[in-house]
């Protein structure tokens, strides 16, 4: 079964979305909803996509069974809010909200419309990502004690102020990048407890600066470190350090690119090994996925727990930086951490 969706924003990254999702089995984009309707005609007719300018029109289409949002990430809650209502399912580019009581609630509407909710982190699905995975669930690595990670590049640095991605309110670089390395924390290290947070604004004029850095430490004990920077060249990488050896992978581009990851491990009293790993479209991973579980052949591997507790992390982050204090996070509600 082919799931029909539309797609809710056409800039750079709903555009990258629909052309991912062009020749898919599992899904197809029926529907663009876009209000520069006609900046963007053309490209709906090259994807032979009805456009228009409100969401409502999308979600009272019985033709749509799921919404894509790629939309300022201010406007995720409400959107997430009324595809339940609708009763569609609905895939939310990162972050899923801008605070943790957003998230509850568009987690709560999901589950409660029995719709399923997807969340934009493809560097889950990233192929190196996936065998680090597999080397900490075999214990390979024994107990892990640390990680390290920098996502950073140059491909936004024309934001200028009043972009949405410039709002003063949210450190530069964490929610379009820094998100994404604290989502991978989430899954190898499990919740956090306590987030400490530093941003910058050294070369660029945008309000909310252009790095940013955050401290975590986990229920479990252990500890991580994550950096995003929008004025430098490419860098993508993470290591995790454990009783019984480490590991780094280093991305040699952008998820939207393709280019190989290395994979390096250094076993305790053993011979340091690498792999390389071809690039694949983690993006589409992540929305095949997101049919796949649509369709109930498998959970969706990103857990309800994890989508609220990366954004508790995104407000910690926000709190930290403007206090210029550790904050510590509550606990999930037990039926949201099953």
């Amino acid at each position: 079964m082919t799931i029909k969706a539309a797609v809710a924003g056409l800039g750079w990254w709903g555009r990258q979305i629909t052309r991912s999702l062009a020749g898919s089995d599992a899904i197809r984009v029926v529907r663009a909803v876009e209000p520069a309707v006609a900046a963007n005609a053309e490209f709906a007719r090259e994807f032979g996509l009805a456009i228009s300018p409100s969401l409502e029109e999308a979600l009272a289409d019985p033709a749509v069974e799921a919404v894509i949002l790629c939309t300022p990430q201010n406007l995720h809650t409400d959107q997430v809010l009324a595809a339940a209502v609708a009763g569609k399912h609905v895939f939310c580019e990162k972050p899923l909200a801008m605070r943790r009581a957003d998230a509850e609630a568009s987690v709560a509407a999901c589950r409660a419309a029995g719709v399923v909710l997807g969340v934009g982190h493809e560097r889950r699905y990233e192929p190196a990502m996936r065998r680090l995975r597999g080397l900490i669930r075999d214990g390979a690595l024994g107990t892990l004690l640390h990680g390290e990670a920098n996502f950073s590049h140059d491909k936004l640095t024309h934001i200028k102020p009043g972009d949405w991605r410039a709002d003063p309110r949210n450190p530069a670089a964490m929610t379009g990048m820094g998100i994404h390395l604290t989502d991978a924390f989430l899954e190898l290290f499990g919740p956090a407890m306590e987030v400490y947070a530093a941003a910058a604004g050294i070369v660029s004029d945008r309000p909310n600066g252009d790095i940013v850095s955050v401290q975590m430490r986990f229920a479990s004990g252990a500890t991580a470190f994550a950096s995003a920077i929008l004025e430098t060249p490419l860098f993508i990488g993470i290591r995790v350090f454990g009783s019984e050896g480490w590991a780094e992978i280093r991305n040699a581009s952008h998820p939207d690119t393709p280019g190989p990851a290395t994979l390096t491990v250094q076993p305790k009293g053993a011979t340091r090994w690498s792999e390389e790993h071809a690039w694949e479209n983690a993006v589409l991973l992540n929305l095949h996925a997101f049919a796949a579980a649509i369709r109930g052949e498998a959970p969706y591997p990103i857990t309800d727990a994890e989508k609220i507790g990366n954004v508790a992390v995104l407000e910690a982050v926000r709190d930290s930086v403007a206090h210029g204090a550790p904050v510590r996070l509550a606990a999930l509600a037990r039926t949201m951490a099953d």
